[in-house]
């Protein structure tokens, strides 16, 4: 069974500069992030999980809302960050301009230690998660699945009520239609999606 800690999510917020999604899954002994936006690190701190109980980061795609912690917990941690998919390569690279573009203190480019594929399957301790490519909010955009639990993470491909944004730089609306009613809906009506 998982518990879920959301340290910040951009579903809510109607701007980037409020969104700062990161979700820390707790499943039996391990602890695996999902997305880490800038300002986790303090979000981390107040819960009290602190950093050292932390196993992996995995990235859904390479916005910065959903990346922009992830060189700095690295370096902090020595944790490995997995994913997305390479198709997000120029976003990661172009992260200092992301932050001066938003707002935010500068975050450092970055490449993860791997990227993720179709198909991939990443594991934490007992958990087991599958690897969808779902491209159209970025090129690059992975979910991950949890068989066992009936539990997806979609990132930004679905809000509540709604679907991810296009109008950034390689986001398409027709790919993205693809990937939700190609990939995501024939997983079945039992899978909850878990928004970034």
């Amino acid at each position: 069974m998982f518990e879920l800690v959301f340290l910040g999510t951009s579903a809510s917020a109607p701007s980037m500069r409020r969104g700062l999604p990161a979700q820390i899954v707790l499943h039996n002994e391990q602890r695996f992030m999902i997305d880490c936006g800038e300002g986790t690190q303090r979000q981390l701190l107040k819960s009290g999980l602190g950093f050292k109980r932390l196993d992996k980061i995995l990235l859904t795609h390479g916005h910065l809302d959903h990346v922009g912690a992830a060189a700095e917990l690295r370096e902090r941690t020595g944790i490995a960050i997995t994913g997305p998919h390479k198709e997000d390569a120029f976003w990661l690279d172009m992260l200092p301009q992301q932050s001066q573009m938003f707002g935010f203190a500068h975050t450092p480019a970055f490449t993860p230690d791997s990227w993720l594929e179709q198909g991939d399957k990443v594991q934490v301790g007992k958990c087991e998660l599958e690897v969808y490519f779902c491209p159209g909010h970025t090129p690059g955009h992975i979910v991950l699945l949890c068989q066992a639990e009936r539990l997806a993470w979609v990132g930004d491909v679905l809000f509540a009520g709604s679907i991810g944004r296009t109008d950034f730089p390689r986001g398409d609306h027709g790919t993205l239609i693809r990937s939700i009613t190609e990939t995501l809906l024939p997983l079945g009506d039992e899978i909850v999606f878990i928004p970034g």
